[in-house]
């Protein structure tokens, strides 16, 4: 392994002592033994400060894998019912009816349907004042639109940035806890007259696991935001599609109806 490798590398080429090289080779030995590198010891032996940095690196990988699901699930539904509400508007269903299956009480509407709900009702409010005209009436039903898109854009953003600052955020907190191994390892080699790698190899070796725990957090987070600020930006720029036909339709319907 890397790591026995390295030891005894270290025991053979550091011209400390004979005792010194004694315990490096023997630091080695053991270390093969064990077949290698007992993390969850090592975590436990760490200094406090090196602890409280893992303690919250894990907090957030967890954290970022809980977004992670939970947005897999909303952007899949959300996929799926823009899918389906497309096929019913564009399969010439009539316009009454789908407003009617929008509004149903047993059922929630996100999305593309609720872009089409906002639209029509607003549209269909304003028919029925008198003196309004169409230009009026098809204005006041893309303001409905664009408040509904942007509530329904947040929805779909929400925790992304939580992701992004995680992402961007853990190696610098697994570099606080390398840099105070070196630290404590370095502090120790000044308050002995021959070092030896059993006084150091403990405290370069917590410092490292705190690096390896930040790019472990890190790496998940980055990955996810970007793949799912990809799929946001795809459903909006469907949404954003969708609510233009519809207020082309609602245009000519209005003008039809002037006639």
């Amino acid at each position: 392994m890397l790591t026995t490798a390295f030891l005894a590398a270290a025991a053979a080429a550091v011209p400390l002592a004979p005792e010194a090289a004694a315990a490096a080779s023997q630091i080695a030995v053991e270390t093969a033994a064990k077949g290698g590198v007992d993390y969850v010891e090592l975590v436990l032996k760490a200094s406090v400060p090196v602890q409280i940095v893992l303690l919250l690196l894990l907090f957030g990988s967890i954290y970022s894998w809980i977004i992670i699901f939970r947005k897999t699930r909303v952007y899949q539904r959300a996929d799926n019912e823009t899918d389906e509400f497309e096929g019913r508007f564009w399969s010439g269903a009539d316009l009454n009816q789908l407003y009617r299956a929008a509004t149903d009480r047993n059922r929630s509407v996100e999305g593309l349907e609720a872009i089409f709900e906002a639209g029509f009702r607003e549209y269909t409010r304003l028919r029925q004042k008198k003196g309004m005209d169409a230009r009026a009436q098809l204005e006041g039903a893309q303001r409905a639109m664009r408040a509904t898109f942007s509530r329904e854009a947040g929805g779909l953003e929400r925790n992304l940035e939580m992701l992004a600052n995680i992402g961007s955020t853990a190696p610098y907190v697994g570099l606080v806890g390398t840099v105070w191994g070196i630290m404590i390892a370095f502090h120790e080699l000044g308050n002995v007259e021959q070092a030896t790698m059993a006084q150091v190899a403990p405290h370069i070796s917590e410092a490292l696991i705190a690096t390896a725990m930040g790019l472990f957090a890190a790496i998940p987070a980055v990955w996810a935001y970007n793949r799912f600020s990809s799929r946001v930006e795809r459903l909006l720029t469907r949404y954003e599609a969708f609510a233009e036909d519809f207020s082309s339709i609602l245009a000519r319907q209005g003008a039809s109806d002037e006639h």
